[in-house]
């Protein structure tokens, strides 16, 4: 198939990571930076996460969290402190090894994420029972030295927010783990349209340090899953390793219970390789930057371009609009528009003025309409919610289509050769299994998930008595 016609975007068809590529440079989504592994996130990359990032504020807030930030270095004596963290994390750690001139008398971490920071600082203003719950979230940035990258999935450094919270109890540390990862999955499923399926983490993959992580997992359109947030109930491992205790109400010492929960930019690669396609970005209109462009057409006439304008200056009471009046010609306008996934296109010219009308075009179907003047804001309401609507079920439908069951591990192998996409299986909880399946495939383990099926009786791999259905499935 080669190049489409859209700023030379290659067809996903074709290479679809070359195609992610594309779309994400020539959205202009993103810019290369001298930093091997590091983006430039561009103004519309950028409004995009702020959109994001503040409809999760919201919810953020309403749970009673409050917003804290952390300092962005960490000495090493205090990352040492947590064991099993430090040696999870230990390959991906940048190190500040000089200031100015001068060698450190110890290293410095730039921070991977800040449980320790949070655990230093929860011993010195935790006291009593009545300092509990502390419900913290932080925005911030982190690094991580990855070998591999590519923009918004994975960077050395990206941006994100990361909750840390303190608990009395166990229980309440549970509820509060599930809470968040509830929140992450409406967030994506409500605004985001990408439909995810929610679960546990095996030991293997949970967060180094924590008791258990659950996870939202995506499917992407090359039939790869995505993990697209987490939240981790890390138990009174590092209450015990920084001394973080209260006076319980029997008046005894006890530690608290914490957890940690956390979700990135990551989420834009996710959004771009759900929904987009061979035009490029199709961005859902809750957190389109711009939900309408306006293209006057054949605006060198009188009237025209103050019509187009007036209508602006109107419907930014409803919607997220602009207008482009340069001297492009409309075909490019109409392609750069489509190519950046804005989600109406509004085009007015001397015959629509004449018929007091316009025309509305819909990014995700291609669908046109002639509009009323005096119905448009309704009309403009209805398309939208319309739209959001149509792509999570065809996002959804996807997901569908796409997640297979094997009861052997023959048909496991055929079908995730065949297929790619989830595969739902059943897995006896050994590590040994788990790791010969992706030994053998390249299939990880993604989650397992709270709505649990019986599709026999044994492990796919070894055939012993089964514990958990599992999602399976090739990753980013």
């Amino acid at each position: 198939m080669g190049k489409n016609f859209v700023k030379d975007i290659t067809e996903m068809e074709d290479d679809f990571a070359q195609w992610y590529t594309d779309v994400v440079t020539k959205a202009e989504l993103i810019d290369y930076s001298s930093v091997r592994g590091s983006m430039i996130i561009r103004p519309y990359g950028f409004s995009l996460w702020e959109n994001i990032k503040s409809e999760l504020d919201q919810q953020i807030k309403k749970t009673g969290h409050e917003n804290v930030y952390m300092p962005l270095f960490i000495p090493e004596s205090l990352l040492q402190k947590e064991k099993d963290h430090i040696e999870g994390f230990a390959p991906e750690v940048a190190w500040v090894t000089h200031g100015g001139e001068e060698e450190l008398e110890e290293k410095l971490c730039v921070r991977p994420t800040s449980e320790v920071l949070f655990g230093e600082h929860f011993k010195n203003i935790i006291h009593s029972y009545r300092d509990l719950p502390k419900l913290y979230n932080q925005w911030a940035n982190v690094v991580r030295w990855e070998k591999t990258t590519r923009p918004f999935l994975r960077t050395l450094e990206f941006l994100w927010q990361e909750g840390h919270t303190c608990h009395e109890t166990d229980e309440e540390a549970h509820e509060e783990t599930i809470k968040m990862i509830n929140v992450y999955a409406e967030l994506c499923e409500n605004i985001l349209a990408i439909p995810v399926v929610k679960g546990k983490k095996t030991d293997k993959e949970k967060f180094a340090g924590a008791k258990y992580t659950y996870t939202i997992e995506s499917l992407m359109h090359d039939g790869k899953a995505l993990q697209s947030g987490t939240s981790h109930h890390l138990g009174d491992g590092f209450a015990n390793a920084f001394g973080i205790q209260f006076t319980n109400r029997g008046g005894n010492l006890q530690y608290v219970q914490q957890t940690s929960w956390g979700f990135t930019t990551r989420i834009i690669g996710a959004m771009i390789m759900v929904h987009g396609d061979n035009r490029g970005l199709v961005i859902p209109p809750k957190v389109a930057p711009t939900q309408v462009i306006i293209i006057p057409i054949a605006q060198h006439k009188e009237g025209v371009l103050d019509f187009a304008y007036d209508l602006k200056r109107s419907l930014a009471k409803t919607v997220r609009v602009d207008i482009d009046a340069s001297d492009k010609k409309p075909g490019w306008k109409f392609n750069e528009y489509e190519m950046k996934g804005i989600p109406l296109r509004l085009e007015v010219g001397p015959k629509e003025i004449d018929k007091n009308q316009v025309v509305l075009v819909r990014r995700d179907t291609g669908e046109k309409f002639f509009v009323k003047l005096e119905g448009l804001r309704n009309n403009l309401e209805k398309l939208l919610d319309d739209i959001q609507t149509n792509l999570f079920a065809r996002a959804k439908d996807h997901l569908l289509k796409n997640s297979q069951e094997a009861v052997s591990f023959e048909q496991f192998k055929s079908d995730l050769e065949a297929h790619s996409g989830f595969i739902k299986a059943m897995w006896c909880g050994g590590r040994d299994c788990e790791d010969k399946i992706k030994e053998e495939t390249g299939a990880t383990s993604r989650c397992i998930p709270f709505e649990q099926q019986s599709l026999s009786t044994t492990c796919i791999y070894c055939t012993k008595p089964a514990k958990h259905m599992v999602y399976w499935a090739k990753a980013y």
